[in-house]
């Protein structure tokens, strides 16, 4: 048994019966879903009551619809401009760089607006908003959803944090 299972194993007999259970459960789900540190994730979601599998879901999801998903098959041709600039002799690689990057930027300015909740100073409404998770019925479970951006870097799935955006 390395380090991280023995810490993880010794965590777990501490909690409560049921507590064990969920968190068993959420390693469980964490380790389906790729992330490499899922003993933290989980560990994180049970201790601190955060939605973290909820915050890893939609990050990763966001990295491989919005972002990656500019360097599928046919994904730049779908662009007139794109189109354009490949025909002219663009590199093609060098376009879906530029895309994932314009759409990490994209995404990332959105869930940092998310993340702000409105800002009433800077937009003189008094209205505002929330990220929250929901629970398999889809009805808000209660816990937010924060701090979106300060984790996108982390949840690209090719395990670079991004790294390549900017070559």
């Amino acid at each position: 048994m390395d380090d991280v299972e023995a810490t993880w194993q010794s965590w777990l007999s501490g909690l409560a019966p049921s507590k064990r259970a969920a968190a068993e459960s959420v390693r469980t789900q964490f380790e389906a879903l790729g992330a490499a540190d899922a003993p933290d994730w989980a560990r994180s979601e049970i201790d601190e009551n955060q939605p973290q599998l909820a915050r890893f879901v939609l990050l990763r999801s966001l990295w491989r619809g919005a972002i990656d998903g500019w360097a599928g098959p046919g994904a730049l041709e779908q662009v007139a401009a794109a189109r354009r600039l490949l025909d002219a002799g663009a590199d093609k690689d060098d376009l879906v760089l530029l895309a994932r990057a314009v759409a990490y930027e994209a995404v990332f300015a959105a869930v940092d607006e998310l993340d702000r909740g409105g800002d009433v100073n800077v937009s003189g409404a008094d209205v505002g908003w929330v990220v929250m998770e929901s629970g398999e019925d889809g009805s808000p479970t209660g816990r937010l959803l924060s701090g979106l951006h300060e984790d996108l870097l982390t949840m690209d799935p090719s395990g670079r944090d991004g790294a390549d955006l900017w070559q």
